[in-house]
């Protein structure tokens, strides 16, 4: 049905604007009307409290404190919106930055990437200059669409930092377009509008993120200048973020309902629908819902495969991770201690057992949880199993 009244909507837009050019009325005089009569701003404030709806998503806590997280993660969507759509919107000059960080968070942000974005135009051409430095993972991908458009965030091409020639001191130069390139090239389609670059940590404390910048490259120095503000690109911005606010809160809201299905367990998670919405395909998922209560522990047991990286976190329903600054709410390969067999176990619980790997909930009595294996030879399955945290103190 979703995908239906989507084409509908398209196709009364695309005879909206057939209708419009019969009449001799261009998008661009449609834009300065709604931008001079307000309705442009007027709409954008109506998608944030249409936005609201995702916090009485059914199956949505409606607790004040769950409540109030939620709000908070609006108005951080809402500010991610308008970084990413209007401040640094331009494809002609786009601009490397964080949308989502230790602040703003969507979509069980991962508390071990340092994740950055840039608007793309697919048929323009650009130059992606980096140094590697020491992060442990890094890599490049592009992608169609934005959340809250109906469809997804499929991806149009990808790269890892293994597959990049770089000299010595691991600097590099990578070109994105639509057409191959010799050399160092990271695919693009027509259609592309984003980049999205993930740099892993594995201990975040002692490792330096690459440092890189994006140009746009094969096009005159006019070309290759800001464009000016407009009115048709206000208007676009400001309906992208209200989409964006309003679509990513609902996608996310519905992922942790169905999750509720299957609480203090660990699944795996759809690979095609974790690619659609943006996700790592060199990563397997395992995403749920946890709830324990005061006297609880959940316990994670597991035989990690030969991977490149692996990772466990605990989010709030909303699905944003838990404050990682300031709490223990995640570990990784690199941070977590070992059984003598090489096996893990993970203790999710509100106070300390006194054990190793002791994650907390940093005032959260449920929410989400998401483990990962990336690049993994074999994907296996987590064991999960709730007990009291006197039994654990006691052995």
């Amino acid at each position: 049905m979703r995908r239906i009244v989507i084409g509908l909507l398209a196709a009364f837009r695309k005879a909206t604007q057939l209708l419009r050019q019969v009449r001799g009325v261009t998008d661009d005089d449609v834009a300065e009307r709604r931008v001079t009569s307000g309705q442009s701003w007027n709409e954008f404030c109506d998608s944030l409290k249409a936005a609201g709806a995702a916090l009485s998503f059914p199956g949505a806590p409606q607790d004040p404190f769950s409540q109030a997280e939620g709000y908070r993660y609006l108005s951080r969507i809402t500010r991610a919106g308008l970084m990413a759509f209007v401040e640094h919107a331009d494809p002609k000059t786009p601009v490397l930055h964080r949308v989502v960080n230790e602040n703003t968070k969507m979509g069980a942000d991962n508390p071990d990437n340092f994740y950055l974005t840039a608007s793309l135009d697919g048929t323009y051409d650009y130059r992606i200059t980096g140094q590697r430095n020491t992060i442990a993972y890094l890599s490049f991908g592009t992608q169609s669409g934005n959340y809250g458009q109906g469809g997804g965030l499929p991806p149009t091409g990808y790269i890892e930092s293994d597959q990049i020639e770089m000299d010595a001191d691991g600097r590099f130069e990578l070109v994105l377009s639509s057409s191959p390139q010799s050399g160092n090239w990271l695919p693009m389609t027509p259609e592309t509008g984003a980049l999205v670059v993930r740099q892993t940590f594995g201990d975040r404390g002692s490792e330096t993120p690459a440092d890189l910048s994006i140009e746009r490259i094969n096009c005159t120095p006019t070309e290759g200048q800001p464009s000016h503000l407009t009115a048709a690109s206000l208007d676009e911005g400001l309906g992208k973020a209200g989409a964006l606010v309003m679509g990513a809160p609902l996608l996310f809201a519905k992922w942790a309902r169905d999750f509720s299905k299957h609480s203090n367990e660990l699944p795996r998670f759809d690979p095609d629908t974790s690619l659609a919405a943006g996700g790592d395909p060199n990563i397997a998922y395992y995403h749920s819902h946890w709830a324990l209560e005061p006297d609880e522990a959940l316990v994670i047991e597991v035989m990690p495969p030969a991977c490149e990286h692996w990772n466990f976190q605990l989010n709030n329903y909303w699905m944003e991770s838990l404050d990682y600054r300031h709490f223990t709410v995640h570990t990784n390969m690199h941070l977590a201690r070992y059984e003598d067999d090489g096996s893990v176990r993970l203790v999710v619980a509100h106070d300390d057992p006194g054990l190793p790997n002791w994650l907390q909930t940093a005032g959260h009595t449920f929410g989400t949880m998401c483990f990962r294996w990336v690049r993994a030879n074999e994907h296996p399955q987590p064991a999960c199993r709730v007990v009291k945290l006197a039994s654990l103190r006691s052995s």
